[in-house]
């Protein structure tokens, strides 16, 4: 399960390869295996062992003092994150995500579907687990609702990262739970309206076509030099982390045009108290 921190160590051990005018095939042969094994190092795609990254390193050219520190992030990197005592119902492709998102200091995005995790309610997000894993036992979907519920802990952090979500109008639409459930999340969702570190901005109907209508994503950036801004895909049964500028700047460019396109802030306060009287 890649975390951030492993992410950051391949990116540099990447970054001191090419300083060294070192390839992939002279990297491996350092340790006595294939480029590809080198490649995956750097992607975060398989675990860092201390022995080859210290190998490496001397074959960089590095000084001793910097191989030291370098292991000890290493050391650091192969700690469990507190999500890990959720292994039995996390997926390693969504293990990252939380990663990210614990690591990330803006996430933005945009939700075609369904309230945004972080801002669900406990019975809203229960019956949305319900409905994607039916035949799941209660004591596994209690699993599953603990874990969303731990994740928003990071938005009262006092390094909180700053929240910002565009959530097209079909997800007030859509009931989850029955009439009870939709007030309450709504609810929850006017609250957010008020913490200095959450914008959260529907798209009505009325707005028409809009960029973003290939579906959901989320774009993390990060106060760490070394590390990309990535944007999050996620399919039936697995999800894409993209990282090339190219391909993040256009997710980008999508989020500012939908922001744009979207009710404000203070029309969207106005707009979830429309639609509770609804329910």
């Amino acid at each position: 399960m890649a975390t951030v921190g492993r992410i950051v160590l391949g990116l540099r051990l990447r970054d001191l390869r090419e300083r060294a005018g070192c390839s992939f095939e002279e990297a491996a042969r350092a340790l006595s295996v294939n480029a590809a094994t080198v490649r995956r190092m750097e992607k975060a795609e398989v675990g860092l062992k201390p022995l080859f990254v210290e190998k490496l390193l001397e074959t960089y050219g590095v000084e001793r003092r910097e191989i030291d520190s370098f292991l000890a992030l290493v050391e650091e990197s192969r700690r469990p994150g507190w999500w890990h005592r959720f292994r039995d119902v996390l997926p390693d492709w969504f293990g990252l995500y939380v990663s990210l998102e614990g690591a990330a200091n803006v996430i933005r995005g945009y939700e075609p579907h369904c309230v945004p995790g972080l801002l669900q309610t406990e019975d809203y997000a229960r019956e949305l687990l319900r409905t994607g894993f039916p035949n799941a036992s209660e004591e596994e979907l209690d699993r599953r609702v603990a874990l969303r519920m731990e994740r928003q802990a990071l938005l009262v952090r006092n390094d909180a990262p700053r929240l910002w979500v565009v959530m097209d109008e079909t997800v007030l639409r859509r009931p989850v739970g029955g009439p009870e459930v939709m007030r309450k999340q709504i609810d929850r969702l006017a609250e957010v309206l008020a913490a200095p570190n959450v914008s959260l901005q529907v798209l009505p109907f009325e707005a028409g076509p809009h960029p973003g209508m290939f579906g959901p994503f989320q774009l993390f950036r990060f106060d760490i030099p070394e590390l990309p801004d990535i944007v999050y895909t996620e399919g039936l049964t697995g999800a894409v982390y993209v990282d090339e500028r190219p391909d993040t700047a256009a997710y980008l460019e999508v989020l500012d045009r939908m922001g744009a396109q979207a009710a404000s802030v203070r029309h969207t306060e106005e707009f979830l108290g429309a639609i509770r009287k609804e329910f």
